[in-house]
């Protein structure tokens, strides 16, 4: 039988800044099939906390509507109905106009 050790709740996971430049607080971060949004800043080569449960108010597309509990993707910095060539951002859980710039994204 397979054993399993605790390591955390979950809400925040541990994610090592490999990219060319410091993670500020409250940038969403692409983590492959999913994104996650920086907790703290994060310079450079150091490791920080990325959320990867809440609900956040994300940059939308204004050429979109969204409604509660529709699929949304993350590209380009904004939050978009296409998944083509985007990261799963979440569902949606307040309805936006098309002229919306802002959705509330449930991430998980």
């Amino acid at each position: 039988m397979a054993q399993a050790k605790y390591v955390q709740r979950g809400e925040t996971i541990d994610f090592i800044n490999n990219t060319s430049a410091d993670i500020v607080a409250g940038e969403v971060i692409s983590l492959s099939n999913r994104i996650g949004v920086a907790a703290t800043a994060i310079p450079v080569g150091t490791k920080g906390a990325i959320n990867v449960m809440g609900v956040y108010d994300l940059p939308a597309l204004t050429t979109e509507a969204f409604t509660i509990g529709q699929t949304v993707y993350f590209k380009d910095g904004k939050v978009q109905a296409t998944e083509t060539d985007a990261t799963p951002a979440g569902w949606i859980i307040e309805p936006k106009s098309q002229a919306g710039n802002i959705a509330r994204v449930k991430i998980d």
